[in-house]
C-alpha cells in the first residue's frame, strides 16, 4: 500500500502525523538521559495523544471535540519543542522540521474542523 493509498483511507492529517511520529520516536531517544524521561516522555506522550484523537475523529460522527483536542495537543507540542530547542536538546534543523510538521498538521486539522462544523 502506498502512502497515497494510506492517506485516502485514514485522511491526510492522520497519515502526516503518523509519519511525523516515525521521525519523533528515534529523535527523542537521542535526548540526554536527564531529559529523555521528563521532557522527552512528555513530548512523546503528547504526540501519541494527538495520534489517538485523530484516529478517533476519523471514525467518529462527532469529530469536532476530538479535533479541537488534537489541535490543543498540537499547540502544547509547539511549546514543548520550543523548550527542547532552547535547552539545546534539538538542533536547529530538527526543531525546524518539527515546527513545520506541527504547523502542516495544524492546518490540516483546522480545515477538517471547518468541514466537520458544517
Amino acid at each position: 500500500m502506498t502512502e497515497r493509498d494510506r492517506s485516502r483511507s485514514t485522511g491526510p492529517a492522520l497519515e502526516k502525523w503518523y509519519q511525523f511520529l516515525r521521525w519523533l520516536v528515534p529523535t527523542v531517544e537521542k535526548f540526554p538521559r536527564t531529559q529523555k524521561f521528563t521532557l522527552g516522555d512528555r513530548i512523546q506522550s503528547g504526540a501519541l495523544d494527538v495520534l489517538e484523537r485523530l484516529i478517533e475523529a476519523t471514525y467518529s460522527r462527532q469529530a469536532t471535540p476530538l479535533l479541537a483536542a488534537a489541535n490543543l495537543g498540537l499547540e502544547k507540542l509547539r511549546f514543548l519543542f520550543r523548550l527542547a530547542s532552547d535547552l539545546r536538546l534539538l538542533d536547529l534543523r530538527r526543531y525546524e522540521f518539527a515546527a513545520r510538521a506541527i504547523d502542516e498538521v495544524g492546518r490540516l486539522v483546522g480545515g477538517w474542523l471547518k468541514v466537520s462544523r458544517v
